[in-house]
């Protein structure tokens, strides 16, 4: 829905969210700050992801909507206050319409992300998945996923090595499925 400040100031309809933007990697800074005033309910959600880095798998954790988090508030007494903390770098408008969202979408998002505002990214390994081996005497090599020992936390592989097809035996913390290296 998109509003004007005056209409806003009229008739501001209850239930709705205002879509911020926030400074680049600053998301969570601007929530924290907002938060510090009682009257002001922020959401900004998260998702946490494993990726490949020089120093090996990484876990990271980064805004949902890069640049963007959303909060519910008086505009009329608060909307001052809200462009002025630490991280926000305003409201998102269309010309001189401000862009709020309706409260059951929030919802929806807030139900998959749980009280900590958290989605974590963690592809499962499944049968027939290519991965690449990054712990181990086997690492850098490209192996395929035979069977998954769940119990254990392990899974068969095959290697291709020396010319050969080696069956195998390894943790899931010493793989990393082949979709995740190319994000």
């Amino acid at each position: 829905m998109l509003l004007t400040a005056a209409e806003i100031s009229r008739d501001q309809p209850t239930g709705s969210w205002f879509c911020l933007r926030a400074q680049p990697k600053r998301e969570h800074i601007a929530a924290a700050c907002l938060r510090q005033i009682p009257e002001v309910e922020v959401f900004c959600p998260r998702v946490r992801f494993r990726k490949l880095t020089n120093r090996g798998p990484v876990w990271f954790v980064e805004s949902m909507f890069p640049g963007y988090l959303f909060a519910r508030f008086d505009y009329l007494a608060f909307h001052r206050r809200i462009r002025q903390k630490p991280g926000v770098s305003g409201f998102v408008q269309f010309g001189d319409r401000l862009a709020l969202l309706p409260d059951h979408l929030i919802s929806e998002i807030r139900i998959r992300t749980g009280a900590n505002e958290l989605i974590e990214l963690n592809r499962g390994l499944e049968q027939g998945q290519n991965v690449r081996i990054i712990k181990g005497p086997f690492q850098g090599l490209e192996a395929l996923v035979t069977r998954l020992i769940t119990a254990r936390e392990r899974v068969e592989i095959l290697v291709e090595w020396m010319g050969r097809t080696l069956a195998a035996e390894a943790g899931i913390a010493d793989l990393l499925p082949l979709s995740d290296l190319r994000a």
